[in-house]
């Protein structure tokens, strides 16, 4: 990187000697770094290109970090990050004790809040805000950038409807690329694209109505257009909002055509934008492939079938319902609580309806959870992908919590299958008629079985509620395991030689759990060892020690899982390594309490 103008930033106050005729050389070489380095690393690629001359720009023209700048979401901060003192350790971005993937609080004085879920950044800003006036710091700027999907959200309406009846000194800057993760959608889309286009009536301005100064839209990759703009906004009070198009993906010529594949493309040929093909021969499917396979099944022998999910439908393998049932299959966008209710309601008039929803999004709506579904026990079938260790997303993504936060609540069933078969089987059993809620919770990645599609898809088979089921005899010890994680356990039972000791039991009912079989286990077992990919405050270990206290075991109980603190990135076996989940160190547990 010699001899470039890139070379000698270190800090935003480098970038702020430069003349800014020099900017838009800055630019493209801020966009063939990231695009080096994400070809090699991988990551989260187009939104971060669509954005260098925003964040170039921002970065000359405020003067962070006294100026306050969140990312809403943070998947575009890459270039934020690179300008901000960690150039030459953006290399470990998302990798085990490298640099989050995403803005982070304790990571640098640049990053003014953590994010990772959606539509936070104007309520964080106006809170920032109103603390400066408070504190009479009347010429310190906020500056919120949210995407046109964000923006959606229910929490962004929340804050812009908050923002307009104060004098906070707030700059919401819109950029808009019509692309979240997959493309946005619904109402609000379709106005800013009319605005776009220059079809909507100047006084039919949402954004006017809620007291901002709004103006736009302007072109977010004209360096500038963006910096005069931005200049112009810093000298006015109040609230003020920007809208700029950007191009997501912009300068990869693939990653502008293809903008899903590209959000985060894996490796990749730096100079061609090809993506390198990994072989999938002989490789189990995909856990969300199961899913969205199995329930476009179900869905065309069932007219009653529905299908929900908030803004994910190709993470969540929807996508094949909404090509082939288009009536029948729902993205809401980047709105949770409505997805519950809408679940709800259409359960209400007897829709069987699958609710597809990350199990760390899930946590969003919470409330709908209970007071909208459980309270009424209503049958919504809640497919929870990615949950449990999710790897290079780290602790904004993890699905550690759902079995804890599921757990307490009346009439819910919590499910978590062994592998691709189980959830398969399950996702049947829902449909055939269910007098309350479920949760299927089940990994990111791949399953067991190579050949699942071809022998065993659409061979279905019922699932007695609340049984566990015995895969292994022993004497002395017996391992309780709840999900995927319970492959590890066979794993590491046919490796060590005292194996004939240790008795492995899947429980893949949670709630309720089969106390025919703890009874038995309890009686009959010295030590007793439980498992799971989830917190053990609150989760499947907890209720295994609930239900002995409750009828007075003294036996010897572990209850292994995620500890009580947040999980950092690292790839999954990273991180059930320092859990201590892994095989390997599950072989030298079951070694060491066999003796």
């Amino acid at each position: 990187m010699s001899n470039t103008l890139l070379s000698s930033i270190y800090y935003p106050s480098d970038l702020r000697k430069l003349d800014e005729e020099q900017l838009p050389q800055v630019a493209q070489e801020l966009r063939n770094f990231i695009i080096d380095i994400v070809s090699v690393k991988e990551g989260h690629l187009g939104a971060s290109l669509g954005v260098i001359e925003l964040t170039v720009a921002l970065h000359y023209v405020f003067n962070t970090p006294d100026d306050l700048l969140i990312w809403d979401v943070g998947h575009q901060a890459y270039g934020h990050k690179i300008l901000t003192g960690r150039r030459e350790n953006f290399d470990t971005n998302r990798q085990l004790k490298g640099i989050s993937g995403f803005p982070k609080r304790s990571e640098s004085e640049y990053d003014a809040f953590g994010v990772g879920h959606s539509s936070t950044s104007i309520s964080a800003a106006l809170g920032m805000a109103i603390a400066s006036n408070l504190k009479g710091e009347f010429n310190k700027q906020h500056i919120a950038v949210i995407g046109d999907a964000s923006i959606a959200s229910g929490m962004a309406f929340e804050g812009l409807n908050h923002a307009g009846v104060t004098d906070a000194n707030l700059l919401v800057i819109l950029n808009d690329n019509a692309i979240g993760i997959d493309p946005s959608v619904g109402a609000l889309k379709n106005y800013l694209t009319a605005v776009k286009n220059g079809k909507n009536h100047k006084q039919n301005n949402m954004i006017k109505s809620l007291n901002f100064n709004y103006s736009g839209p302007i072109d977010g990759n004209d360096m500038f257009a963006v910096v005069r703009e931005l200049k112009r906004l810093q000298k006015i009070k109040g609230p003020k909002f920007l809208h700029i198009t950007t191009i997501k993906g912009k300068g990869l010529k693939q990653a502008e055509e293809d903008q899903v594949k590209y959000h985060a493309p894996g490796k990749f040929d730096a100079k061609s934008g090809e993506i390198h093909i990994k072989s999938e021969e002989n490789l189990a499917p995909k856990y969300q492939d199961v899913f969205g396979l199995t329930v476009l099944d179900l869905a065309l022998k069932n007219e009653k079938i529905i299908g929900i999910t908030p803004a994910m439908p190709s993470g969540s393998s929807l996508k094949f319902m909404m090509e082939a049932l288009p009536q029948r299959a729902f993205d809401v966008g980047i709105a949770e609580q409505h997805a519950v209710t809408l679940a709800a309601g259409m359960a209400t008039q007897g829709m069987i309806v699958y609710c597809n929803i990350y199990s760390t999004f899930l946590q969003r709506a919470y409330d709908q959870v209970i007071h909208d579904v459980a309270l009424q026990n209503l049958p919504v079938i809640f497919c929870l992908d990615r949950a449990g260790l999710v790897g290079e997303d780290g602790a904004t993504h993890h699905g550690v919590y759902d079995i804890a936060y599921l757990r307490c609540i009346p009439n819910i069933i919590i499910y978590a299958p062994l592998n691709e078969l189980e959830l398969q089987n399950i996702l049947y059993t829902a449909q055939l008629g269910l007098a309350q809620p479920i949760a299927i919770r089940y990994p990111r990645g791949r399953g067991q079985i190579p050949e699942w599609q071809k022998e065993h898809f659409g061979h279905y088979e019922e699932i007695k509620i609340g049984k566990a089921n015995k895969l292994r005899s022993g004497s002395k010890i017996a391992v309780l395991s709840t999900g995927t994680i319970g492959n590890n356990v066979i794993t590491a039972l046919s490796n060590i030689e005292t194996s004939d000791l240790v008795a492995h039991y899947d429980f893949p009912f949670v709630k309720p759990l089969d106390e025919n079989q703890l009874h038995a286990i309890f009686s009959h077992y010295e030590k007793i060892i439980t498992i799971e990919d989830g917190t053990v405050k609150g989760g499947f270990g907890s209720a295994v020690l609930e239900f002995a206290a409750e009828h007075d075991y003294k036996k010897n109980v572990t209850t292994l899982g995620v500890p009580d603190e947040f999980i950092e990135h690292g790839t999954v076996f990273e991180l059930q390594q320092y859990c201590k989940i892994d095989v390997k160190n599950l072989e030298t547990i079951f070694s060491s309490k066999s003796k």
